[in-house]
């Protein structure tokens, strides 16, 4: 809308994920013991009481979920902490993905070693029927990197077929645990997935050194990003306090924390330093 002086507002609104997450699972409240919190997380109205939710803070009619000392109620996450977690679980849902894929490539893999010999049958016997086609394109055929690298697939030994499948068997295995670790948030799994992809970074940049794709770059981008975004944020290995900052830091943004350092007498009675004294 304009404003008064009739230019266009063109403020850029942020996404209150604590909103989002209440309309989407609805709220959270909690009624504790300790009265001057209680009294802060309490309103009378016309239609009867209204707890503040702890997610969101707005204030919902109603009993309240809980009730109990306040060092007992729920730690729900609010705000960055929730844009957090939607970050984790879209690599959770990439990682899964991936691990699918490369499943579905070991059973294919595993599947054409028991059967090599009937493909390569058909392959060959199909090659001088596509001949002439491929001729009218200008295609030779009998010098095609594709053609050369099915025919090296073909000359792979059996064992060698299965042991392959095994490992991406594997691969995908740990894909699909980093990917569980992930969507359920747990510290484990952040562990999991830095551990993991920092095992998995060699290989791919030896392939983007070999050939530059869009593909490769990006691949390479989102994991050293997931790296980089895990440890920060979440700050594993002693990074930023490690897990005892990381707790501090929930803690304090819980929203029972926030008003109970409000209603805490000892806060507003605290002397202030003398002015020219030294801070």
């Amino acid at each position: 809308m304009p404003d008064a002086e009739g230019n266009a507002d063109n403020r850029v609104f942020a996404v209150d994920w604590s909103l989002l997450t209440c309309a989407r699972k609805g709220h959270i409240t909690y009624a504790p013991d300790e009265e001057p919190l209680r009294e802060r997380l309490l309103v009378s109205s016309p239609v009867g009481e209204a707890w503040r939710c702890l997610r969101c803070g707005a204030y919902v009619h109603g009993e309240p979920h809980g009730s109990g000392p306040a060092d007992r109620a729920p730690l729900v996450k609010r705000g960055k902490e929730l844009r957090d977690a939607f970050i984790m679980r879209f690599f959770a849902v990439e990682r899964l993905i991936r691990g699918l894929i490369v499943a579905v490539a070991a059973y294919g893999v595993w599947r054409f070693a028991q059967s090599r010999g009937s493909i390569q049958e058909v392959f060959e016997k199909e090659i001088p029927l596509l001949r002439p086609i491929a001729d009218q394109f200008g295609w030779d055929l009998d010098h095609s990197k594709v053609v050369t690298s099915i025919r090296h697939v073909f000359g792979l030994e059996e064992r060698t077929l299965r042991w392959l499948a095994i490992a991406l068997l594997v691969y995908a295995a740990v894909e699909i645990i980093e990917a569980v670790g992930l969507w359920l948030l747990q510290r484990w799994g952040e562990y999991f997935a830095v551990v993991a992809t920092c095992f998995g970074l060699p290989v791919e940049i030896y392939e983007l050194a070999e050939k530059v794709t869009v593909l490769r770059i990006g691949a390479l981008a989102i994991n050293i990003g997931l790296i980089v975004y895990i440890i920060v944020t979440k700050r594993l290995f002693g990074v930023r306090g490690g897990r005892a900052a990381h707790e501090a830091h929930l803690r304090s943004e819980s929203l029972l924390e926030v008003e109970h350092a409000a209603a805490d007498p000892d806060l507003s009675r605290a002397p202030h330093p003398a002015a020219g004294s030294p801070g």
